[in-house]
């Protein structure tokens, strides 16, 4: 099925994403984020592809309608998934549990204990995997949570969450998810 991120005219690396000025829309719309290495266990049958990158991940921004949200913009939203913390972005969070096999960094309580990131280091190490491995596209759109519904129903996102749980892998990221944060739970606090 040919969706908005079938073919991109662009993909931006992490690297780009962040530079100043960022070239991310400050505009509401829909980005997506293609990946070369796929985490672990991550089906990809039925994902769009693009230039041999899968796409796994979109997100909108506002991602529901009212004034409260008026104010968020693509820019905020995917500069934070690039450069933020697991306990501040769901997607950080579910790529950091999905690689912590592979990164030696699970999930934990931080600081006071009110937190869960992946720890300073582990935050770091997932940034330069994204660098990598992510790459963002996006649309601008006056009502993204229209479309984003659109893109959920059109092609399978395996890495969303929230609105996407016909996806036949949800039910395993929310088992995983939830097996973490248990884990982080009863683990010591970490710095």
């Amino acid at each position: 099925m040919s969706t908005v991120f079938s073919h991109p005219q662009c993909l931006f690396s992490r690297a780009e994403i962040l530079s100043n000025p960022s070239p991310v829309a400050k505009a509401h719309g829909v980005y997506a984020l293609f990946f070369k290495e796929i985490p672990p266990g991550v089906p990809v049958e039925g994902c769009l592809t693009h230039e041999g990158l899968n796409l796994l991940y979109i997100g909108s921004s506002p991602d529901k309608k009212g004034d409260k949200y008026a104010a968020q913009t693509i820019q905020q939203r995917v500069r934070y998934h690039f450069n933020g913390n697991a306990d501040g972005s769901t997607l950080r969070r579910s790529l950091g549990i999905l690689l912590a096999k592979t990164s030696g960094f699970p999930l934990k309580m931080v600081g006071n204990g009110k937190k869960m990131t992946l720890t300073k280091q582990g935050e770091e190490w997932l940034d330069r995997w994204m660098a990598e491995n992510t790459f963002a596209a996006w649309v601008e759109n006056d009502k993204p949570w229209d479309l984003e519904h659109q893109l959920f129903q059109a092609i399978s996102l395996p890495l969303n969450i929230q609105g996407n749980k016909h996806n036949p892998f949800a039910a395993e990221l929310i088992r995983l998810r939830a097996e973490s944060v248990i884990n982080a739970k009863y683990a010591p606090v970490a710095e």
